[in-house]
């Protein structure tokens, strides 16, 4: 699902339902190596700071000033999802607020798309969703997303330089809160050079992990190749950056792993290259694990997921050459009749273990994944479409003989079951404040193109004008923001079970159908349902679970809170094997201040209908008895003559429309096309 739209305007228990054992073999597969790249560092590269004399206006991936596309793919390039509809969900009883289960001990505001924007000297795009990484340990918390990086003390100072003296853009210094651009850390040229309007590659899709048992950060992303003139090469490759000590804020090691021919041409439909899109990662005791979703770039079609296994050891080494296992999962999953063809995996999310005592060493070492099939991905690869958007299984896969990814030949085994669950269905999008009335000063962007009236201090009227070279329609509302298909999101082995959560439509208190949280327990050893539940509450959107789990089976569900009279906040839930999921609340300072007011909200920028991007996944993080959780919400408000600042006629404020900022160079509070915010919270279950 999901990102970087190209746009041209400024714009209780069951039983066991089928099992099936396969050799890694069933799928294409091969073994070969990943060898080392370059060093890295979460030090800013090298540019001119952006404002007077810009080359280029381009504010997204893909956008030309001449409003004309370049030669690429002409649809969404990365996190898609082949699903357009919504399946029917199920009944369920409203879920309870809580008062102080678990307790929640520090939170802070994360990455913003302010300082996303304006990091390297501004020579970035302004991207929507922020799709979120964390990972803590050592005392670090390090987050990241598209397209910037920090590194936390658990206080939330930012551990990194204070850069905000060199950053300068429109001639003042910027605080992006020491923030790294990931192109600089991946030793990248910027993503735009505003002086030339050179392009640098795409990177997009952060996941992170710390691995107590090496003591090593990893950090990964996709990353697309383009021309200096943002021409997509279709040449797309998985950046693992693994860092060179325990401390995240020193050296780190980069490995290259090319994924633009790993996919199946599935009945002669999909042919490569391939996009290796919606990369996720776990580990075990032997192996470092990155799984993609390839879909081809010339249709809409589905490839299949693909897994990659590497020696863990190799990479905490930082070795010349890392030996990797690739595995294709077309053709590994059973149909839901045994009469049936085999289906491909979707979005198989790989299992991440807390501490250094919960990997399962059995069978040679053993790694979990977890996915699921009802989305078109998995139902209908070949067409890409005919679902019904439902579906009552989940899928267990097994990786066995996981040591032998510390040899020169590796030999992994991969078995897959289908297991009954309870049943879940593509969700509808999220409700907020006023979805669907005209778009308020509280959502000065679309308040902005609606607006014919303002005085301008270039002596023209009509705040439009700002944003747009030809007059738009100005009828935009406020939106309903997206809400995630049925993929699996992020997979724990704790207590020797296996984790998972995902969205689905339900139905609370009969009052019609929302987006909620289906949860799973499951034991892996034998293939069976622990405990199963919803999350979800009358009047109220539950979106993008991420699930973390400490090493005595206790843990979180975070995840996005929106409704009826709730902006989009942060939210929590406490989980573990014998009650299930409890009451669920925001978590403090997590509170949404405004609705989405984001470029992707309004049809006059995106197209009709519109498609608010959110999410795209959170995340949660196991240190020691603490988890750390990670949701996009909306920090701040700002009003609309704040938004327009001296642009508007008697105004004040930034040199940039749309920061909110109060003064000339002041800390932003958003950006002219955007306000999403991220939030970090620490809890003990």
């Amino acid at each position: 699902m999901r990102k970087r739209i190209p746009i041209v305007a400024f714009a209780g228990s069951v039983t066991l339902a089928v099992a099936i054992a396969m050799p890694a073999a069933a799928g294409s597969s091969g073994s070969s190596q990943v060898s080392l790249s370059g060093t890295g560092s979460v030090q800013t590269g090298a540019f001119i700071g952006s404002g007077t004399g810009d080359a280029t206006q381009a504010e997204f991936v893909g956008e030309t000033d001449s409003g004309a596309e370049p030669g690429r793919y002409p649809g969404r390039t990365v996190d898609r999802s082949l699903s357009t509809g919504t399946g029917h969900g199920v009944s369920v009883t409203s879920g309870k607020k809580a008062k102080s289960n678990p307790t929640f001990n520090v939170g802070f505001e994360g990455l913003n798309l302010y300082q996303q924007r304006y990091a390297r000297g501004g020579n970035q795009f302004t991207v929507e969703p922020p799709d979120q990484a964390l990972c803590a340990g050592n005392g670090y918390e390090l987050e990241a997303v598209n397209d910037v990086l920090n590194i936390y003390t658990p206080t939330g100072q930012s551990a990194l330089p204070d850069n905000t003296a060199t950053n300068i853009v429109s001639g003042f210094p910027r605080n992006v809160n020491h923030a790294v651009d990931l192109n600089s850390f991946y030793g990248y040229p910027a993503a735009i050079n505003r002086s030339t309007g050179a392009r640098g590659p795409s990177l997009t899709d952060p996941s992170c992990l710390f691995d107590a048992a090496t003591q090593r950060w990893f950090v990964v992303v996709l990353t697309l190749d383009s021309l200096p003139n943002g021409t997509l090469t279709l040449v797309n490759h998985l950046d693992i950056a693994v860092s060179q000590t325990s401390n995240p804020t020193g050296g780190w090691n980069i490995y290259k792993l090319d994924v633009t021919n790993d996919g199946t041409n599935i009945g002669g439909n999909n042919p490569g290259p391939y996009l290796g899109d919606y990369p996720h990662i776990g580990a075990d005791a032997n192996g470092f694990y990155v799984t993609t979703n390839a879909y081809p770039w010339c249709c809409n079609g589905f490839a299949g997921a693909q897994i990659y296994a590497l020696s863990k050891a190799a990479l905490a080494a930082g070795s010349s050459t890392v030996a990797m296992q690739h595995i294709d999962t077309t053709g590994l999953v059973p149909a839901p009749s045994d009469a049936g063809p085999t289906q491909p995996g979707f979005t198989v999310w790989p299992a991440q273990s807390p501490g250094t005592g919960s990997f399962n060493l059995a069978n040679g070492g053993t790694e979990y994944f977890l996915s699921s099939n009802a989305a078109d991905e998995a139902t209908h690869p070949a067409a890409g479409f005919g679902g019904d958007y439902t579906s009552s299984q989940l899928v267990q896969w097994t990786m066995t003989n996981t040591a032998s990814l510390n040899t020169a030949a590796p030999a992994v085994s991969v078995s897959t079951r289908l297991i009954a669950s309870e049943q879940y269905a593509i969700p509808p999008k999220q409700q907020q404040p006023g979805s669907g009335t005209p778009a308020l000063a509280s959502t000065p962007q679309g308040y902005c193109i609606n607006d014919t009236t303002t005085a301008l201090i270039n002596g023209r009227v009509g705040c439009w004008r700002f944003l747009f070279s030809g007059q738009p329609a100005h009828n935009e509302v406020i939106s309903r923001p997206d809400s995630n298909d049925t993929r699996m999101q992020q997979v724990s082995y704790a207590n020797g079970k296996l984790w998972g959560a995902l969205d689905t439509a339900i139905n609370p208190d009969g009052r019609g159908q929302r987006a909620g949280v289906a949860w799973f327990v499951l034991n892996p050893s034998n293939a069976t349902m622990v405990k199963q539940g919803y999350l979800g509450a009358a009047g109220y959107d539950f979106t993008y679970p991420a699930l973390a789990v400490t090493s005595s089976g206790r843990g979180v569900i975070a995840f996005t809170a929106t409704g009826d009279t709730l902006n989009p906040s942060a939210g929590y839930a406490g989980i573990d094997a014998l009650v299930g999921v409890g009451p669920w609340n925001v978590v403090p300072g997590g509170q949404g201040q405004a609705q989405a007011d984001g470029f992707t909200s309004y049809k006059s920028q995106v197209g009709n209908p519109p498609r608010t991007r959110w999410g795209d996944y959170g995340a949660a993080a196991v240190d020691g008895n603490s988890i750390w959780i990670a949701s996009e919400y909306i920090a701040s408000s700002c009003s609309y003559t704040a938004w327009g600042g001296p642009y508007f006629v008697g105004g004040s404020g930034d040199n940039l429309l749309g920061t909110c900022a109060g003064s000339p160079g002041g800390t932003g509070l958003r950006t002219a096309l955007g306000n999403w915010s991220t939030r970090i919270s620490q809890l003990t279950p």
